[in-house]
Formats: C-alpha cells, structure tokens, sequence
C-alpha cells in the first residue's frame, strides 16, 4: 500500500522527508533510502534537497545516481541486480559497498571501483536514485522507498530542458519503453513508503 505524501510546494517538506528517514542501529550502519519514479518527475533534485535536509541533522548522506549503474541506454532491467549485488547485500551483511560507475562516453564500467564514503558507511545514509532503485529485488533491503511524481507536462517540460537533451532525445522513447516495463513488472508506486508530489512552481 502507497504511503502518506509529501508536497515540494509546501514550506518545510524536505525536513519532513528526512524525519521519515529510519535512525537508530542498522546491520552494517547505513541506511538506505531509494529514490524512485518516472523520468523528469524530479527524483534527482529531490533526492538532492532529502541530502542537503538529513546534513542539517547531523547526519552524514550520500547520493548514488542509477545512471551510475545502468549498462548503456538499454541497460534499464540489469541495473538493479547491480544495485543489490555491489551495494544493497553488502550493506546488509555489514560490508562497504562499492561499485563501477558507468562511463557513458566509453560505454563501458569504469575499471576502478568507487567506495562509498567511510563517514556514510559507518552510520549515515546512502540515497539511491532513480529508475531502478525500488525494484522488486531490491526493496526487501531498502530503509525507505520513496515514489516521486509530477504531472505529465511538467515532466516533458523538464525532460526537454535537460543540459544533456540533445543526447537524450534519440533514446527517450526507448527509455520510455523500459521504464514502462519496469513498473509494470515491479509496481514500486504500491510499495512506496511515501509519496513526493513534485509539480514545477
């Protein structure tokens, strides 16, 4: 069932997002938040905004885009396994999570693997962001699920305002298509712990 929501058009919501953010012990000491929903529904600036709010309490956060994990424009449904396997089981068995980022000029993994942040991995949080991130194989790991939405215009609108558009707009259609799939194989909006309502101002 699809939790409370949240309105980024009110005063204070982001404060209100990291109080929902679960403190206390924690296997492994990090908690891990994922940030989910469609494209140009805001995730990123959100998920920027939970990090800016949880620094304010004290509490040391760091964000890992999916874009760091999906294997290329096609790469939708083989990111999450990614996500569980380098970062969610390690941090359930207590481990440091690293990971390879994706080099979208290279279109390859990066050799190197990026540690997460020793003050994080020892009792902070970890956002995960975007597509991907409340998989159905994942979220049995995850603190808190958070489903960010937007109206429909404002989302083509931010997507055509993206610096990067003119390398997206071949691919935004076959994105669409997999994030289709995706929710429909996953349904993470069901599972949400809350709900951001995002409309542009």
């Amino acid at each position: 069932m699809t939790g409370p929501r949240i309105s980024t058009a009110g005063d204070g919501w982001e404060d209100a997002l990291a109080r929902a953010v679960p403190s206390g012990d924690r296997t492994g000491g990090t908690h891990v938040v994922g940030v989910e929903g469609r494209s140009g529904s805001g995730k990123s600036t959100v998920a920027a905004q939970l990090r800016t709010a949880l620094a304010r309490r004290g509490r040391p956060t760091a964000v890992l885009p999916m874009e760091d994990l999906y294997p290329g424009w096609e790469g939708l449904a083989r990111a999450p396994a990614l996500l569980r396997e380098w970062v969610l089981e390690p941090l359930a068995r207590g481990d440091r999570a690293a990971w390879r980022r994706y080099d979208w000029e290279r279109g390859a993994f990066a050799r190197e693997w990026t540690l997460l942040p020793g003050d994080v991995a020892s009792g902070g949080v970890l956002v995960v962001e975007g597509c991907g991130s409340g998989s159905a194989a994942g979220r049995g790991l995850l603190d808190l699920l958070v489903w960010v939405t937007a109206p429909d215009g404002d989302r083509s609108r931010r997507l055509d305002a993206r610096g990067d558009a003119s390398v997206y707009a071949p691919y935004r259609r076959v994105w669409a298509e997999q994030e289709e799939a995706f929710y429909g194989e996953n349904r993470p909006l069901e599972h949400a712990d809350l709900v951001v309502d995002n409309p542009a101002r």
